[in-house]
C-alpha cells in the first residue's frame, strides 16, 4: 500500500525527492520482509540523485544494511559498489554490516577487502569494527595488522573483548610468536578475563611444538588448577613430546594421569614411550609398557618390536627376546630382519656364545638369516678361537651358494700362521679345506712334489697367479701373498717362498718395491710387507743386485733397504749373521755399493742368497774362515799345492 502511494506521489508535479520519504518506505519494506523490492527502490533513488541532484545518504546506507541483515550477499555488495562509484559516503554501520555478512558466509578475504576500502575512505572505526576485524585479520595471517588495530582500539579507550584476546593469543602462539602470545595472555588476565579451556589447550600445544616443555608444563599445571580437564589430544601431545625429549619421568606421570582420566592411549603413544625407554636402556618400564599395550588389545608397530628386541639384545636377555620375537611373528610381521638384527648385536658385541645360541633358536623357529651375517659370525668365531663352531657356519655359508673369496680364505690362513696348538691346527686345516677356494688347491699343490704336480714350482705358481682378476682382486692378492710368505717361511719352505715372491713381483703386486736408479742408488722398500714377505724379498732382491754387479759390472753408489721401524730389527739380525756391510739407521739399512760388491763375493753370501737363510753350522764355519783366512776354501783353491816331502828343485 505504502509503495503504491509512493509511486502515485512520484507522478505528481509537486513531488520533490526526499530522503525522509525513502527512509519511511525502506523501514516499511524491512518490517514486512519484502526484501525483493529493495533493489528496485535503490535503483530509483540512484536515478533521482542523478536527475534531481537529491542527496539520499541515509537511504543508501539503510538499503545496504537491511539487505546485509537479510543475508542478500550479492545484492547488498552490488549496491555497496554502486554508491561507491557514485561517490556517496558509506557510514561505519554499513561497513560493519557488510563485514559481518562476509564473515558469516565464510568469506574472510572479502571482509578484509571491505575493511580496506573503509580505511581508504577514511571512515572512523567503532568498537564493533574492531571486534569484527581484529580476529579476522589474525585468522587471515595478517598478525601485524591485527596487532596494530588492537593498539588503536586501546588508544581510543575501547575495551577489547575476550574474543579478541582469545583469537590473538591462539594465533600468535600457532605462528610461533610465543612472547607476544604470553604478553596478551597476561594482559587479558589483568583486565579480569578468565582463560578458557580452549585457550589453555592452544597455549600448551604452541609451547610444546616450540620445544619449550617447561613453560608448557607450567601452563598445564595452571590449567588443571583452574579446574579444566585436559583433553585426549593434549594428553597425547604432552606425553609424546616429553618422551621424545628424554624426560621420561614427566612423560610417565602424564601417561598415568591420562589412564586415570579414562583415556585409552593410542598405539603411537605407547610406542613412543616404549621406544624412548628402550633407547635409554630401561628394560623394566619398557616391558611393562609392552605388556600393558598388548593387554589393552593394541597392536605394537614394527618399530616398537624392533626397539624392544634391540634393548633385550643389548641387555643379553636371550630368552625374553626369543619370546618377543615369536609374538611379533604371530602378529604377522616378518621376523627374519629383526632376528638378524638381534644376531648382529651379539656379533658386534663379541658375544659369540650368545650369537650361536640365538642362531640355533632361529633355525628351530624356521627363521632364516642372510649370508652376510653368517660370514660375520664365522669371522667372530675365528677371532674368538671357536674353531669347532666356525666350521659348520662356513659349511652353511658355502652350501647356500655363497663364494668364499680370497680375502676370507687368507684370513683363515692367517689364523693358521699364528696358531701354536696342534688340535687347533687340525681344525683350521679342516676349515681351509671346507672353503672350496681355488687358493686351497694351489696351497695343496704347492706342498706336493714335482712328480704329483707334473710341473716345476715356478710354473705352478705362475699358473695360479694368472687366474687372478687383478682389477677386482689386486688388494686381496697382495694380502694373500703376505700371509702365504709368512706361512712358507714359518714352514721352512724358502725355495717355494722365493718363487711366490718372484711371481708376485712379475704381476706388479708390489710395483714400487724395487728401484734401480742406474749408478746412483738401488733400493728395496719392504715397509708394506709382512715379516715373512720382507725376509724373502730382501734375500731375492739382494740376489738380483748381486747378479747385476758381478755379471754386468754395474755398481751403484749406494744400496738401501727401506724397512721402517718395525721390520728393521728382523732384517738387520738376518743380515748380521753373514757379516753384511749394511749400517742400521732409524728406518733404513744402507751400505756403499763397493762394500756390497765385496760382500757379494763371499761364498757364504752366495749360498745365503741362492739357497736359504744360513744355518748355525754355516755361520760358525764362516767365522772360522775369517779367523784363519789361510784355511778358507777360496784361498786354498788359489794357492799352489805344497809337496808332502821337501826335495831339490828341478
Amino acid at each position: 500500500m505504502s509503495a503504491s502511494l509512493f509511486q502515485w506521489a512520484k507522478r505528481q508535479p509537486w513531488y520533490v525527492p526526499n530522503d525522509e520519504c525513502y527512509l519511511l518506505l525502506l523501514d516499511g519494506l524491512n518490517k514486512s520482509r519484502d526484501y525483493d523490492k529493495l533493489p528496485t527502490l535503490f535503483d530509483e533513488m540512484i536515478r533521482d540523485s542523478v536527475h534531481d541532484g537529491a542527496s539520499s545518504f541515509s537511504s543508501y546506507n539503510r538499503v545496504i544494511q537491511y539487505l546485509a541483515k537479510a543475508e542478500k550477499l550479492e545484492v547488498s555488495y552490488c549496491c555497496f559498489k554502486k554508491i561507491q562509484e557514485a561517490g556517496c559516503k558509506v557510514d561505519t554501520q554499513t561497513y560493519n554490516h557488510l563485514i559481518t555478512l562476509f564473515l558469516n558466509k565464510g568469506l574472510p578475504y572479502k571482509a578484509v577487502e571491505v575493511y580496506e576500502s573503509m580505511v581508504t575512505a577514511g571512515s572512523s572505526l567503532d568498537n564493533s569494527t574492531y571486534e569484527l576485524m581484529i580476529p579476522s585479520l589474525a585468522r587471515s595471517g595478517r598478525l601485524d595488522g591485527a596487532l596494530k588495530r588492537f593498539q588503536e582500539m586501546k588508544e581510543k579507550n575501547f575495551r577489547p573483548s575476550f574474543t579478541i584476546f582469545s583469537s590473538l593469543v591462539d594465533l600468535m602462539g600457532k605462528a610461533g610468536r610465543l612472547d607476544m602470545s604470553m604478553k596478551l595472555y597476561m594482559e587479558m588476565q589483568g583486565l579480569g578475563y578468565r582463560p578458557s579451556a580452549s585457550m589453555f589447550v592452544s597455549l600448551v600445544e604452541s609451547y610444546v611444538k616450540a620445544g619449550k616443555l617447561e613453560a608448557a608444563l607450567g601452563l598445564w599445571d595452571e590449567m588443571r588448577k583452574a579446574g579444566f580437564r585436559p583433553n585426549y589430544g593434549l594428553y597425547t601431545m604432552v606425553v609424546e613430546s616429553h618422551a621424545k625429549s628424554g624426560k621420561l619421568d614427566t612423560a610417565m606421570s602424564a601417561f598415568q594421569d591420562m589412564e586415570k582420566a579414562g583415556f585409552l592411549p593410542t598405539p603411537s603413544t605407547y610406542s613412543c614411550l616404549l621406544e624412548m625407554h628402550a633407547a635409554s636402556g630401561q628394560v623394566d618400564p619398557a616391558m611393562k609398557l609392552y605388556n600393558s599395550m598388548t593387554n589393552a588389545g593394541l597392536r605394537p608397530s614394527l618399530s616398537t618390536y624392533t626397539a624392544l628386541l634391540t634393548l633385550l639384545a643389548n641387555k643379553k636377555l636371550v630368552d625374553v627376546a626369543a619370546k618377543i620375537l615369536l609374538e611379533m611373528k604371530a602378529m604377522g610381521y616378518p621376523a627374519d630382519v629383526s632376528a638378524s638384527d638381534v644376531l648382529m648385536v651379539y656379533i658386534k658385541d663379541g658375544s659369540v656364545d650368545l650369537a650361536l645360541r640365538w642362531l640355533r633358536f632361529m633355525s628351530s623357529s624356521g627363521i632364516r638369516t642372510n649370508n652376510f651375517i653368517i660370514r660375520q659370525l664365522f669371522e667372530s668365531c675365528m677371532k674368538n678361537g671357536s674353531y669347532e663352531s666356525a666350521k659348520p657356519l662356513l659349511e652353511t655359508y658355502v652350501n647356500s651358494a655363497a663364494k668364499v673369496d680370497l680375502i676370507l680364505y687368507t684370513s683363515i690362513l692367517a689364523h693358521l700362521v699364528r696358531c701354536q696348538d696342534e688340535e687347533s691346527e687340525k681344525h683350521l686345516m679342516s676349515i681351509l679345506s671346507a672353503t672350496k677356494q681355488k687358493a686351497h688347491s694351489f696351497m695343496c699343490g704347492l706342498f706336493t712334489g714335482p712328480e704329483q704336480r707334473k710341473q716345476p714350482v715356478l710354473s705352478f705358481v705362475r699358473e695360479f697367479f694368472q687366474g687372478i682378476d687383478y682389477e677386482l682382486e689386486e688388494g686381496a692378492a697382495r694380502y694373500f701373498v703376505n700371509v702365504l710368505l709368512n706361512y712358507l717361511v714359518l714352514m721352512g719352505q724358502f725355495n717355494r717362498a722365493r718363487c711366490v715372491w718372484k711371481v708376485a713381483y712379475e704381476n706388479k703386486l708390489f710395483p714400487k718395491a724395487i728401484v734401480f736408479d742406474q749408478h746412483i742408488a738401488w733400493s728395496l722398500d719392504v715397509r708394506n710387507l709382512s715379516v715373512g714377505a720382507a725376509l724373502i724379498a730382501v734375500v731375492h732382491t739382494l740376489h738380483r743386485f748381486r747378479k747385476r754387479m758381478l755379471y754386468y759390472g754395474v755398481v751403484p753408489r749406494r744400496v738401501k733397504l727401506v724397512t721402517g721401524p718395525t721390520l728393521k730389527i728382523v732384517i738387520a739380525q738376518m743380515l748380521s749373521s753373514v757379516d753384511s756391510p749394511f749400517e742400521v739407521s732409524k728406518v733404513v739399512l744402507r751400505a756403499p755399493g763397493d762394500s756390497v760388491l765385496e760382500w757379494f763375493k763371499k761364498p757364504i753370501v752366495q749360498k745365503f742368497l741362492l739357497n736359504e737363510i744360513p744355518s748355525t753350522a754355516d755361520i760358525l764355519m764362516h767365522k772360522l774362515n775369517i779367523l784363519f783366512p789361510s784355511s778358507a776354501p777360496e784361498n786354498r783353491s788359489l794357492s799352489p799345492p805344497k809337496p808332502l816331502v821337501a826335495g831339490k828343485p828341478f
